[in-house]
């Protein structure tokens, strides 16, 4: 069978407009996070923060305004000039992380090298970085690949080096979770470029033992997983966050408390900024709040997977598949573990979470895709899009 391509092989018309509905979603899911940040931090911000109530609404807009520019900047660059800063992107992350190794430039919290200083009291997580260019350059690897005439000269190991070591990395810092979803990241490209799954099978008796190993050889990732099976255990331990956010969750109802002093369950939840700010929102806008979440995030993955489907050029197709899983798959996990359908884990959840990295650089992936869709190839005829050549995967 032949390999699956995410192009299409006739020629056509470069569109030069950007596809208005993927940017309707991304302002709605942007304006969503700011929304809910104003409504679920203020009490905690008041009692840690001098009594500044939007300490971290304010923060995260500031952020946000570096994560437009560079959002602004990838949808107006040519792509044959982003895909020519791949290495100075791959080598930025490289140093970056490094970098947290660095006692004066890193921070340590709670055993874990995770953030870097940065001006005005602000931090950098590197890992949120690596996520986009490993996309970025899996996608450019895989696309040279393909334009080999010889097939004995393709060659898949460079590739699996540069991603294995900064897996490496990025587990070094302790950020376990972080590191599972590169890896399945990874997997996810290599299986959309058509890459054999024979080869996942080596990997996988290597993987999922070492995944399992490093669970138990971690007493806190050990308990988080025991808590997830039981979740009566660990109460005011591991799970305390958990069973918080499920409260929340419940008291929500349907309609929600509202954004008013209704909100007391989120004053329970620590740090509810962070990984559990959807039980913030969950409380405050209840069950059609929700809905209207996941409505809004759906869309926004349908006209991301379909810019993708549609691009006529492997590379753009490729990497800004890539980009729409990172944000469409961190949404999803983030708020299984909140629901405590997942162990928990230390996956934001992207445009809503507290953290200038992850807004930064969802905003800058984001603009990549509304990039790509610049290069769409839709046309409409009697209300059919025309046909796409897709192949199909070969799976041996």
């Amino acid at each position: 069978m032949n390999q699956f391509n995410f192009y299409a092989n006739k020629p056509s018309e470069n569109y030069h407009k950007v596809d208005m509905g993927l940017f309707a979603s991304i302002m709605l899911l942007w304006g969503l996070g700011i929304f809910t940040l104003f409504v679920c931090t203020q009490n905690y911000a008041m009692r840690v923060f001098d009594n500044d109530a939007f300490y971290f609404v304010k923060r995260q807009l500031i952020c946000s305004a570096v994560g437009f520019v560079l959002f602004g900047g990838f949808v107006l660059v040519d792509m044959n000039l982003t895909r020519k800063m791949i290495g100075l992107i791959v080598i930025l992350a490289f140093v970056l992380c490094i970098l947290t190794f660095i006692p004066p430039l890193g921070i340590e919290k709670n055993g874990a090298r995770r953030w870097l200083r940065m001006p005005a009291g602000f931090t950098f997580q590197p890992s949120e970085l690596v996520k986009f260019a490993l996309v970025l350059f899996l996608a450019n690897y895989f696309d040279k690949q393909e334009r080999l005439e010889n097939p004995d000269d393709k060659n898949v190991f460079p590739c699996v080096a540069v991603f294995f070591v900064f897996v490496l990395i990025v587990l070094g810092q302790k950020d376990f979770s972080t590191s599972v979803f590169i890896t399945g990241i990874g997997i996810l490209m290599f299986v959309v470029s058509g890459a054999k799954l024979m080869w996942l099978f080596p990997f996988s008796l290597l993987a999922i033992p070492s995944i399992l190993l490093m669970i138990v050889l971690e007493p806190y990732r050990l308990r988080r997983v025991i808590g997830w099976v039981q979740p009566d255990q660990f109460a005011s331990g591991v799970n305390y966050q958990s069973l918080a956010a499920k409260r929340a969750i419940t008291a929500g109802g349907i309609w929600g408390n509202g954004i008013g002093s209704g909100l007391q369950r989120i004053n329970s939840i620590p740090e509810v900024q962070s990984d559990y700010i959807f039980a913030g929102w969950t409380e405050s806008m209840g069950l059609v709040g929700v809905l209207l979440y996941f409505a809004a995030l759906v869309f926004f993955a349908y006209r991301g997977y379909r810019t993708a489907l549609q691009c006529k050029d492997r590379f753009t197709a490729y990497a800004s598949f890539g980009c729409v899983s990172v944000i469409f798959l961190q949404s999803v996990i983030n708020t299984m573990v909140v629901c405590g359908l997942l162990p928990s884990t230390g996956i934001q959840l992207p445009f809503f979470s507290m953290g200038g990295s992850s807004i930064i650089v969802t905003l800058a992936m984001c603009g990549f895709i509304l990039n790509a869709s610049r290069c769409e190839e839709i046309v409409e005829k009697n209300n059919e899009i025309d046909e796409i050549s897709i192949e199909s995967l070969s799976y041996l």
